[in-house]
Parts: C-alpha cells; structure tokens; sequence
C-alpha cells in the first residue's frame, strides 16, 4: 500500500479545511445552538430567553401528541423503508433479465427519482383527491371510501404510499448495478448447482447483494426520517393537526408554526440521539452479517 508523503506538514489540514469548515457551520454549530436553545423558553420576537433546564425535554416526552408522533414515526420509517427496499429489489431483478429494450425499461423507472418531494407530494394530493382521486376511486370497488385529510389512518396510508414509491428508483438503481456487477461465470455455476431460481436468489445472489443492501438501509431510513419532510408538508398542509406527521415535521410545526423555539429546540435534540443510536446499532449489528468481496 502506498503511502502519500506531504513535503508541507501543513498540506493535509489545507486539504481538510473546506470540508471541516462545511461541517462545522452546517452541522457542528447548528447542532450546538440546537441543544442551548432547548434549556430555554425564548420569546421569538424580543429575543429573550429564561432558563428552564430540561423541563422542554420532559414537556416533549410527556405530550400525548409528541408520542402519538414517534409511534407514527416508527411505523412510517419502517414501512417505507422495507417498502421501497423489496420494490426496488424486485424491479430491479426483473430489469436485469430483459434482454430487448432494457435501456428503456431502466430510464422510465428512474425517472420518479428526479421529482422533488414536495411535487411528489401534489402529485399524491391529487391520486387521493377524495372526488377526482384514481386510487380513491380504485378501493371505492372494494367498499373503503377514503378520507384523506379527514381520516388519521386514510391519511397516514396515502403518506406512507407517496412516500414508498419517490424512493423506489434510488433502490432500483443500485441494486441494478450490484446485479450486473455479479460475474456470469458465478451465475452459471449456480443454475448448475442449485435447479431452484428462487432458492438460488436467496442463497448466492442475494447474499452478494449484502454491502449494497446494508448501504442502501441506512439510506432508506435517513430518508424516511427526513427527507420525506417535502412530501408530508404538501400532503398535510392547512390541516397538520388532523393529520399523521413525522418527528422532523413536528419540530418545524412547534418551531416555526408553533413558536415554540425552545421546545422544538429540544424535540430535535432527542431526534437527534435516537438517529445517532439507530446508527451505531446499525454498524454494530447489522455490518457484522456484511460480508465484502
């Protein structure tokens, strides 16, 4: 391995400072206002602020709203992020075997990605449109007469369905490329091996899919925590109380709707935390079944 060898010895922090300078103003200083602000109540037009301690954080932790929120949060990030990840996986494995025209099947999928989601957001306003609605028209058949905006539930659903079908491209791309990456000498050796398409998936193919699958999980799940904002902002606007929202989408309605400078203050603290914990149990768990060829 070769080593790079600095004739300068202060070369490598020039190199670094642009970068380091980027985290320090974007993340570093941000988060450190975040987490001095949530110890206070300040009032947003005159700048004042009294010292409370943690009472923001037990005021957060303590509303019905807050964890009725988090509840959501869980089952919105886990069900999209399994979601988008099987679409994208399935999509993928069939685009990998069309022989004619596969250049087309591939740009017409990944087209989805290069909508921003607040549009994808309008574009799911007007498919659950309650009197113009395709998709409310489609389960009318089977007896659900969907509420969105009005039901918590219709709401929630239609969410997590927009939600799930912006991100499906971004997995169908890099589980199409770690498909064509696997050696056709290896898949020929275990149609031999293994008669079974499904079984041989799953017991060679998949598993060499493992260091993208495990890349494209911690991507899923950053982007069902945060990304998703757009998207939530445009289907729930006007009326975010009747309606399922997430932990990210709470801290700007209490922040900036709200005024609530401190307690959003300390809502992202503890988003915050539960982020960096759901990361390290990523790493420490799940990598270890990772193995890298």
């Amino acid at each position: 391995m070769k080593k790079a060898v600095f004739t300068n010895p202060w070369l490598p922090y020039a190199l670094l400072l642009p970068q380091m300078s980027i985290i320090a103003v974007f993340f570093l200083w941000p988060a450190f206002e975040a987490i001095r602000t949530s110890f206070y109540i300040q009032d947003p037009f005159f700048g004042t602020a009294t010292f409370v301690g943690i009472d923001n954080y037990t005021d957060a932790i303590g509303k019905s709203d807050y964890l009725r929120t988090a509840n959501f949060t869980l089952w919105f990030t886990v069900i999209v992020s399994v979601g988008s990840l099987a679409l994208g996986l399935i999509l993928a494995v069939a685009a990998d075997r069309v022989l004619r025209g596969a250049s087309t099947y591939k740009t017409t999928l990944m087209w989805v990605y290069a909508i921003a989601p607040p549009v994808a957001g309008l574009i799911g306003v007007m498919l659950f449109d309650q009197h113009i609605g395709p998709i409310v028209d489609f389960f009318t058949l089977f007896g659900w007469e969907m509420q969105i905006g009005v039901s918590y539930y219709d709401t929630a659903f239609a969410m997590t369905v927009v939600a799930t079908w912006k991100h499906v491209p971004y997995n169908f791309i890099f589980f199409l490329s770690g498909l064509q990456s696997i050696p056709n000498s290896l898949r020929e050796a275990a149609a031999i091996d293994c008669g079974s398409r499904f079984k041989r998936f799953w017991t060679i193919i998949f598993p060499l899919l493992a260091p993208t699958s495990f890349f494209l999980l911690i991507i899923n799940i950053t982007y069902a925590l945060f990304e998703t904002f757009g998207t939530v902002d445009t289907m729930v606007k006007g009326e975010p109380g009747n309606n399922p929202v997430t932990l990210v989408y709470k801290v700007f309605q209490d922040g900036f709707r709200g005024l609530d400078v401190g307690g959003s203050a300390a809502q992202s603290v503890i988003l915050m935390i539960l982020v960096l914990a759901l990361t390290i149990i990523q790493f420490r768990l799940i990598e270890r079944r990772v193995h890298y060829t």
